[in-house]
């Protein structure tokens, strides 16, 4: 007998495409460069405040992702930026991502508490649209 969660997932997407037409995060994880990777899985960068070592390490990953990226890779790569600069390894980041096909990752806006690479990021690729006016009523 079918356990309980797989009887209740429905057979097809709303697309009416089989669920495993689709890519799965590991299966997305194959599209990426092995040096993409493993950049991604050393998570986001650390900040000015870390290990002269552990930044050098993360200079060299990054210096062996070669330029353009994929769509997939940028994305990827776009959860990698840490709470600063990282003495400007983050701006490396970000114009490596920006060597991609197609538009920018998206960025959530700013909460209150965001630290200063958030708010470059959203200045950066943020969006557009102007936010509601509030006090229209």
């Amino acid at each position: 007998e079918a356990p309980f969660l797989c009887a209740q997932r429905p057979a097809t997407t709303r697309s009416g495409l089989p669920f495993d037409a689709h890519p799965s995060r590991s299966k997305r994880q194959q599209l990426l460069r092995p040096e993409v990777r493993a950049f991604a899985a050393a998570g986001p960068l650390p900040d000015c405040n870390a290990d002269e070592g552990e930044i050098d390490r993360r200079v060299r990953q990054l210096e062996a992702i070669s330029r353009p990226v994929t769509a997939e890779e940028a994305e990827a790569l776009a959860g990698c930026f840490g709470p600063d600069d990282c003495y400007g390894v983050a701006w490396s980041l970000l114009h490596l991502i920006e060597t991609g096909p197609g538009p920018v990752p998206t960025v959530q806006r700013p909460g209150p508490n965001a630290g200063e690479w958030h708010l470059t990021l959203w200045n950066r690729w943020g969006s557009w649209e102007f936010p509601e006016d509030e006090s229209a009523g």
